[in-house]
């Protein structure tokens, strides 16, 4: 496990957070010196279920989504979330290990792209071009719906998001506890320059810029998969955004009616789930 914990170190990014008591360089450049001491705290957070407090503070930087963009308005900016570099690596071991998991009991949706590996846009691309050719090849157009969610990972809701991880995924007893303490209690402010805002309470959503945060809201946006498929249209999808399509041929009207149900049938889900 050191060994792991030495090689997961080595390969992370060099960024460093102010809430850090050492520069990242300087940790990756002692990290033989420094491992040991590293592997007894993520092996006491992952035994006892529990992650330090003081690695659940994060700094909020907004960052310009182009940089041809007005820099007076605020919806031009995108919350990044910068967490001390210690709860990156703790984040970093239990996401390999939750990844080993999902993977080696097919948990993952299969028509899922974004956060997995081996899987991409051209994949997920690839796919939803590849089904609309097939369909007009064989002289029947298609309908193709595409779902954005604003701000979904702002608005995961915790405890939805724990019975997911428990009833879908299977985690329990240590394991789970440590996500419900992961989840709970963060708090963060906003940096901007020398100034910064006074610290409040996170109460949802997975932070951005965190290395579970991916995988997190993947797990939670799960059954959207059954949702869609028990209705019979054909779907893909990559983090927040959904692909629905079907085709249009004698049974057109079977089609659109089960598109439209099934739509009817997403929409409640995403107010239900808060999304």
């Amino acid at each position: 496990m050191r060994n792991f914990h030495h090689n997961v170190i080595r390969k992370m990014r060099p960024s460093t957070c102010h809430l850090d008591p050492l520069p990242t360089s300087l940790i990756k450049s002692h990290v033989s010196t420094l491992s040991p001491l590293i592997t007894t705290i993520i092996n006491h957070s992952l035994q006892h279920g529990h992650l330090p407090q003081s690695l659940k503070t994060a700094i909020i930087k907004p960052l310009l989504k182009k940089p041809s963009l007005d820099p007076e308005k605020t919806s031009n900016y995108r919350p990044i979330s910068n967490l001390p570099f210690l709860s990156k690596i703790i984040e970093k071991v239990v996401s390999s290990q939750i990844h080993t998991h999902l993977q080696s009991s097919h948990l993952y949706d299969k028509f899922q792209s974004g956060f997995h590996s081996a899987h991409s846009t051209e994949t997920a691309l690839v796919r939803v071009t590849n089904d609309l050719l097939v369909a007009s090849d064989q002289g029947s157009p298609s309908l193709l719906l595409l779902l954005d969610l604003s701000a979904a990972f702002d608005t995961v809701d915790h405890s939805i998001l724990l019975h997911r991880l428990q009833h879908f995924i299977g985690l329990s007893d240590t394991v789970l506890q440590w996500f419900r303490s992961c989840l709970t209690g963060r708090t963060e402010y906003v940096a901007l320059g020398e100034a910064r805002s006074r610290s409040h309470a996170v109460t949802c959503g997975v932070p951005q810029g965190s290395v579970l945060g991916p995988s997190l809201f993947s797990i939670y946006m799960l059954p959207l998969g059954h949702i869609i498929s028990r209705h019979g249209v054909s779907y893909h999808c990559y983090a927040d955004d959904t692909q629905f399509y079907v085709r249009l041929d004698r049974t057109s009207s079977l089609s659109i009616q089960s598109l439209t149900a099934c739509l009817e049938e997403t929409k409640a889900w995403m107010n239900d789930n808060f999304l």
